[in-house]
């Protein structure tokens, strides 16, 4: 048989920074949506988008969506504590303008900045696994290359740091994740480290309000320093 015909070549497919509502690339994060779907029909239910601006220079990667949270209402951080903690901590370091009130039609707005996550699929118990990272990772690739002017990255949690060194390429033992730590990426790109938001990271006091603060005064400092976004 001859091969290398136009109709006997496979055409690759262009990867989106978003996939689809009713991605089915995850076979038990599909499973668990429609588990999920059947005992709360109301809910969003889906692979849920980044939120931001395709101009922003801050780029910041949580987990993946929360069961009650993002996946319920389809805003990340959305509906849950970490949302609560992050974007007040936003509006208070002039990431957003608006009030947030927990639901995707308050009118809340970000400011050079965007959110988005490793994962964008809700996984039972929050815990993706090694396959279901690596499979999402071509939407937060994508995602990454459709902003112009990204110069920092804030990395919610380990598993949101390394796949941003997967992503970049990066040796993950050149850059070890630590809260606070920040990290030249190359190519004037920054990456921070924080500790999840999470409320389990708040009541246990792994995290708190003041060592949260402290890293996205970090970042503000460093924007400021940088030219302003095209």
């Amino acid at each position: 048989m001859r091969l290398g015909t136009t109709e006997e070549r496979a055409v690759p497919q262009q990867i989106t920074p978003e996939p689809p509502h009713d991605c089915a690339l995850c076979p038990r994060l599909v499973a668990y949506r429609n588990e999920n779907k059947r005992a709360e029909p109301g809910w969003y239910n889906g692979a849920v988008g980044s939120f931001g601006e395709e101009t922003a220079r801050l780029l910041i990667v949580g987990l993946a969506p929360g069961r009650g949270g993002a996946n319920r209402t389809g805003r990340p951080f959305t509906g849950d504590y970490a949302g609560d903690l992050l974007y007040a901590t936003l509006l208070d370091f002039g990431f957003a303008e608006g009030s947030y009130q927990a639901r995707p039609d308050d009118g809340l707005e970000l400011r050079d900045c965007m959110i988005t996550n490793a994962v964008r699929c809700v996984p039972p118990e929050n815990k993706p696994t090694g396959v279901e990272i690596s499979t999402c990772r071509q939407f937060f690739s994508a995602r990454m290359e459709t902003l112009p002017n990204l110069s920092v990255i804030l990395a919610l949690g380990r598993i949101a740091h390394d796949q941003t060194l997967s992503a970049l390429a990066l040796r993950k033992s050149a850059f070890k994740f630590g809260h606070g730590a920040r990290h030249e990426l190359g190519g004037g790109r920054l990456l921070f480290d924080s500790f999840h938001c999470s409320r389990y990271n708040t009541n246990t006091g792994r995290l708190t309000t003041e060592m949260f603060h402290a890293v996205f005064d970090a970042i503000r400092r460093e924007l400021d320093q940088m030219p302003p976004r095209a």
